[in-house]
């Protein structure tokens, strides 16, 4: 059985909203949307290798890669013109990338609710970044399975 924690990197990506007030953190997930990091360009090239995430309105793709070593690189696309949908695909790509297999599925699936952003936007946007985490962490449950 997984003991559910968040790890480092998204405990101070947490952190760092919980400590602005709500104006401010939705500013500060405008500025991670900017952040989001482009896709290889082997994935660029065979998009079929993404799942859609179907909870987001927004056309949000994403691809869990598991490395021999166990460590995850996350790769996700969001259109510029969904702001904060984008925002929390790069949030989920900058926190996961580098934690190992077993850190990814210890995340738990209310991250998304932990950021103090559920007044700022819509439910179905915070719907979104919990479909885009639960689809990473069962990319990464295949991957790694024996």
């Amino acid at each position: 059985m997984t003991v559910l924690h968040t790890p480092d990197t998204l405990a101070e990506i947490r952190d760092e909203f919980l400590e602005l007030d709500e104006h401010e953190r939705l500013q500060l997930l405008l500025e991670f949307s900017r952040e989001l990091p482009p896709v290889p360009d082997d994935f660029a090239a065979n998009p079929d290798q993404y799942e859609r995430v179907a909870e987001c309105q927004s056309p949000v793709f994403i691809a869990a890669e598991v490395a021999d070593d166990k460590t995850v690189v996350l790769h996700a696309t969001a259109p510029e013109e969904a702001p904060t949908t984008r925002g929390f695909a790069s949030i989920l790509v900058q926190g996961i990338n580098g934690l190992t297999a077993d850190e990814v599925l210890a995340i738990p699936s209310d991250y998304p609710q932990s950021l103090g952003i559920t007044r700022a936007v819509s439910p179905l946007r915070i719907a979104g970044m919990t479909g885009m985490l639960v689809r990473a962490q069962r990319q990464v449950r295949a991957l790694t399975a024996v």
